[in-house]
Parts: structure tokens; sequence; C-alpha cells
């Protein structure tokens, strides 16, 4: 009997929809594919074995679309659904809706997304089985009043968070009880608007601080596998550029703890399916504490596949329909592992540079992977978030990879499109990043570094 649905559709698009066919055709499973009209000619349309347009104008709901996207499925025999991420892969009335379908949703169950995408009742589901957070596990904060309380358990300097939120949207911090206040309402404004929730909650602001996160598999047996970390401390504006694996420089006894503490967090809800639980470290004291868990696969979930000789997306599949991992499933952790978030953006103001491509081609080589949503000919529309693909490259230690990473973005030929590889060099270059002693400020440093030199090279012009 397989241990893989029969046929599946990919409710997404781009990069991550053509990475999941590519799964799916390699273990036999049949694959249906959406794409609006402004999509058709991508690689992952004529990829799969069968495409099929979506209705509506407006592109992002077309991909929104719910029940438009279960009713394809079943017309054209579908048996399970896979969400990729975004859109509409952390949403529990999506999840809940294929499930009621009869249909098998490739995620855990539309209960534990609902707990997990919530940041305020993530905290408290994970601080009862002792996972570290910052602040009390109590109820979402309702006024000033109350959040000026909280930090003084907390001591200042304290983040506002949205308990919806996510990509640092309406994140802010307050170094006494003053911007406290305001910020506190700002955030609740911004939440409401954004999120559709008011509901707010602050955590101690860490100065220097690394974002480590753990992919975790749960299986219907209740084992929840960890893996190796990794570190996405390189971000602008709580936007991921570089990820690597395992994470550089890490005391061994805080990396057992941290893993130890992702797979209480997925235990703690009845994970199940590929997840990944994310945690903030200070730098200065070593603790850590949770952030939040993303529901789904991870953007940066290659270097994990890299480091770990593991298919995820198979894995995902097998767990689905049936429940437990494929019966080869034995991850091995070795090397090193770097990914590169290539963006169609400006490399110095960072905004969105939608356009054609003219010339694309791809770098190779040992240990070089590149996941990509696109190729030359097609173009990159104003409609979606900016990633057009993910150069990854492998190493048996960090020096290999990080010299095989530079190769590979020197190498990726993209012409007639803007994007940020100049700058994802000038961070792959940075002594402080080729050290392995960063942190979540790298990126601002080097940014301001970057502005000295220029206004020091206009004045000797």
């Amino acid at each position: 009997m397989s241990s893989f649905p029969d046929s599946l559709l990919i409710a997404n698009r781009g990069e991550i929809a053509r990475r999941i066919i590519r799964t799916a055709k390699r273990v036999g499973v049949r694959t249906v594919a959406i794409y609006h009209p402004v999509d058709a000619g991508l690689p992952y349309v004529a990829e799969a074995d069968h495409a099929v347009q979506l209705e509506g104008e407006v592109p992002v709901k077309s991909y929104l679309d719910k029940d438009q996207i279960i009713a394809i499925a079943k017309e054209h025999g579908a048996t399970a659904i896979h969400p990729g991420y975004g859109f509409l892969a952390e949403n529990a009335g999506f999840a809940r809706d294929v499930a009621n379908a009869g249909l098998t949703w490739v995620g855990p169950s539309a209960e534990v997304i609902e707990v997990m995408g919530d940041k305020v009742e993530s905290r408290r589901a994970v601080a009862v089985a002792g996972v570290p957070i910052s602040g009390d596990a109590g109820a979402a904060l309702k006024t000033g009043d109350e959040a000026v309380a909280e930090a003084e358990k907390v001591g200042y300097p304290v983040m506002v968070k949205a308990s919806s939120g996510g990509g640092g949207i309406g994140m802010a911090v307050a170094y006494d009880a003053e911007e406290l206040r305001k910020a506190f309402e700002s955030t609740k404004s911004m939440s409401e608007r954004s999120f559709g929730s008011d509901r707010v909650f602050i955590e101690r602001f860490v100065q220097s601080a690394r974002h480590i996160e753990i992919q975790v598999l749960g299986l219907d047996d209740g084992t929840i596998v960890g893996f190796g970390e990794r570190d996405c401390s390189t971000q602008r504006r709580h936007q991921k550029l570089i990820e690597e694996s395992p994470a550089p420089n890490l005391d061994p006894e805080i990396r057992a703890r941290l893993i130890q503490c992702a797979i209480d967090s997925a235990a703690a809800v009845g994970y199940r399916n590929a997840g990944t639980v994310e945690f903030l470290l200070d730098t200065v004291t070593g603790d850590f504490v949770f952030l939040e868990m993303n529901t789904r696969i991870q953007v940066e979930h290659p270097i994990t596949e890299l480091t770990h000789g593991v298919d995820l997306i198979e894995q995902q599949l097998s767990i689905a329909a049936s429940g437990t991992t494929t019966a080869d499933f034995n991850p091995v952790q070795r090397g090193h592992a770097f990914e590169l978030r290539i963006c169609a953006e400006d490399p110095k103001k960072f905004f969105p540079r939608p356009g054609p491509i003219d010339a694309w081609v791809e770098p190779t080589g040992p240990g070089i992977r590149v996941d990509s949503g696109y190729v030359a000919g097609t173009e990159v529309t104003p409609h979606f978030d900016s990633l057009v693909a993910k150069v990854c490259a492998y190493g048996e230690t960090r020096e290999e990879a990080l010299a095989r990473a530079i190769k590979a973005s020197e190498d990726f030929e993209i012409e007639g499109l803007v994007t940020n590889q100049p700058f994802l060099e000038e961070i792959l270059a940075d002594e402080e990043f080729t050290d392995g002693r960063y942190d979540t400020g790298l990126v601002e440093r080097i940014q301001i570094r970057l502005k000295e030199q220029a206004k020091l090279a206009k004045r000797s012009a």
C-alpha cells in the first residue's frame, strides 16, 4: 500500500509549487496545479501533470479562494491538498474545510493551527510544557495600564507584538512607560487593520539576539522528530535574507536544549506533520525564549534537507497519508549549508522591482541547489512576494559552504530584472558574518557602513 496520496493539488504558485511538484513526481504522486492568468507562463504550470486556471480578477484573492480551490481539487481527482507556505498555508478554516470535503490536508490539524497561530495562546501552551517564554503566559493585554504593569515585571526595554502578527508588522520597542503606552495603542490599531484582531502582548526586548529555529516532524503515534537548528538572524526589518545550518558558534548544551524545547513545544499541542519552532537567543546571557511556531513548511527548509539527507516534502506527504515517515527515513546531520533569498527588489532601498526576465542562468556545481520559480522569458509581476529564487550551498565545513555560496551568487546570471544579489554579496563578504558571530542587528550595521562609505566617496569625488 502506498504511503503517499494518490493525487495532490498544490494550493500555491511559483517556487514552492515547483518544489512540491518535483518531489511528488519522484514518488509517483499525480499533481494538479492552480494558476491565475498572470502566472500562466511560469514553469510550475507546465511541470504539473494537470493545471487549472483560477477564476477571479485579483490574483492574490484567487489564490485565497478556499471554495474554488477545494472545488477544483474534487473535480480533477485530487485526494490531498498541499498548501506550501504563505496564502492559505496557516489558515485553520481552509484546513478544516479540506478535511470536511473528504480530502487529505498535508499539514497539522485546524485546531493546532488555531492555537499555534495565536501568539498569546501558543505561549500559554508551550509554557505548560516547561518551554521558556518572555514574561507571563497570561491573556492578551487590554489596556495601556496592563501593559505598563507587565513591563515592570519583564523589565525595559520591551517589545510590543500583535498576537496574530507576522513579518514584523506592528512590532514596536519601548524603553519607558510613556513610549510603551504609545506603542501599545499603535500596535493594537495596526493589528486590527492588518489581522482583524487587536490582541497584543509584550516581551522583553533583547538588545543582542540570535533568531534560531528548529524543524520538527510530528507523527500520528505522538513521536516528535527534531532536526538540527537553522540560524535566521540575518534579516532586515524581520524579513530573513540569509539562513544557515547549523548555527555557527552555538554552545552544544544550548543547541541540545533548543531542540528538546522544540520537541516539547510540538508535543504540547499534539503536533502532526512538518512545523518549525522559533526561538530568540540572548547572545550575552545564553538564555532563550519561545517566539512562535510556524505550522507549515518553511521557505528555508532546503538547508535542513541538505544537512540531514532528507526530503521534507516527501515526509510531509507520507505523514499525511499514513501517519508516519517513509521506511527509509534516517536523517543524519552532517556538513553545513547556506540559503540566499534572491528577491526582485532594489539592492539599496529594497523597494520591489518587478519586471521581465531577459536572461536566467542558474549556478551549478558541487553542493549547489537552486529552488526557483522563474526562467528566462517569464515576468515577475507586482502582485506577489518578491522572492524569485533560493540559492543553497552545501559543504563539508562552514568555510567550504560559504565559499560555494559566494561563487554561486556571483555565477547566477539574471538580466532584465533588478535583484538584491549585490547586497547579499555584501553580507557574505562582511567580516562579522564570515566570523559567524553576528546577531539580528547585522544587516543594519552593514547598511550604516555602506552609507558611510558612499558619503566618503562622494566627498572625495
